[in-house]
């Protein structure tokens, strides 16, 4: 009588069991979970800091120029492939737009408000165009030299980085700017932690998202990732494909040089440095498997919310005092972590 009791309640909390399971399965869910914990953690250790409506603004404008970046590098993971040259397109697409617009008409930084959102445009139209043309030349090593993505990418990352410095001669270019594109916005004497800039990335992302799944370019996008062979047995244009993909993310790259545009004011060859391992960690931290053929846009969004959240939240403790100069060496134990997570999964989901 005991046992079929036991039984009966086992089947009872099974299908509650079944869902939990199932929600914690979920990349989304689980980052969701994870920002409120780390947010009520970094409220307590910050002194009721963190959670202000200023360093919230601060995260979120940080978060808006490695999203671009991001959601770029998920499209080439996807195909399992690998874009390092999407920090060093940041700096170059920004010292581009810099130098035409402070070197050939001459326009300076005397330039703000109104007066320089024409110009704001241009420069935004200006890095777009910039980071087009390093995706197709990623596409046209890898596709016609047939050089692995890694290697293809790596070598324009060191091209782009030296053509950024020798425009730029290693200095800023102080250019027109609308600073008030930055500003948090005020609705009502409210102020709130989002501003215009962010606002656009956001929109970006949601299109792009839509893009991937609801298209059939992202149906061709997990394809090539998950069986080459079948996509070009089943007439597919692998490497036009390619193309594409890595023009996307060179675009956006190039969007996110017009961002740092915006917020330094200038063009400078340093403003891409290191975002190519942020863009790899939130996409990885997002779910996506570098092995290719999975990943989501929310998780990727969640993912780069993530590294940041950590990064602001451990600086601004009082508890204990972090280091800013430990900022790198928190993204690799976060890529880390996440890799040696969906390395358990899998190995669990294999069982």
């Amino acid at each position: 009588m005991t046992d079929s009791k036991q039984a009966s309640a086992f089947k009872e909390q099974s299908p509650l069991r079944a869902k939990i399971s199932s929600l914690l399965s979920n990349q989304s869910v689980v980052l969701l979970i994870t920002l409120v914990v780390l947010g009520t953690f970094f409220q307590w250790g910050s002194d009721g800091i963190f959670l202000q409506t200023g360093l919230l603004g601060t995260v979120l404008d940080e978060w808006g120029s490695y999203i671009l970046l991001a959601v770029g590098q998920l499209f080439v993971v996807i195909t399992g492939g690998i874009d390092l040259s999407v920090g060093s397109t940041v700096s170059l697409s920004s010292v581009v737009a810099g130098w035409f617009v402070v070197q050939q008409l001459k326009v300076g930084p005397e330039v703000t408000g109104a007066d320089a959102l024409p110009y704001v445009l241009l420069i935004a139209g200006i890095c777009l165009v910039v980071g087009l043309l390093v995706g197709l030349l990623n596409a046209f090593l890898i596709n016609k030299l047939k050089i692995v993505p890694f290697i293809a990418t790596l070598a324009t990352m060191g091209a782009s980085n030296g053509i950024a410095v020798m425009i730029s001669v290693g200095m800023p270019l102080q250019g027109p700017n609308d600073w008030e594109l930055g500003a948090p916005w005020n609705i009502g004497g409210i102020e709130l932690p989002i501003s215009t800039m962010v606002f656009c990335a956001m929109f970006i992302t949601t299109i792009v998202g839509l893009f991937l799944h609801k298209s059939r370019f992202g149906l061709y996008t997990y394809s090539l990732g998950s069986n080459a062979f079948a996509t070009r047995g089943a007439g597919i244009s692998v490497e036009k494909h390619i193309t594409k993909v890595y023009m996307l993310s060179g675009g956006l790259a190039g969007l996110a040089g017009a961002y740092s545009y915006v917020r330094l004011g200038a063009g400078s060859n340093t403003s891409g440095m290191g975002m190519e391992l942020y863009a790899i960690a939130a996409v990885v931290i997002g779910g996506a498997s570098l092995m290719g053929g999975v990943g989501r846009i929310v998780g990727i969004a969640l993912g780069t919310l993530v590294l940041f959240v950590v990064q602001s939240g451990l600086l601004t403790m009082t508890v204990v005092q972090v280091s800013p100069d430990l900022k790198q060496v928190i993204v690799a134990i976060l890529i880390a972590a996440a890799v040696a997570v969906q390395t358990l999964q899998n190995k669990n989901g294999r069982k």
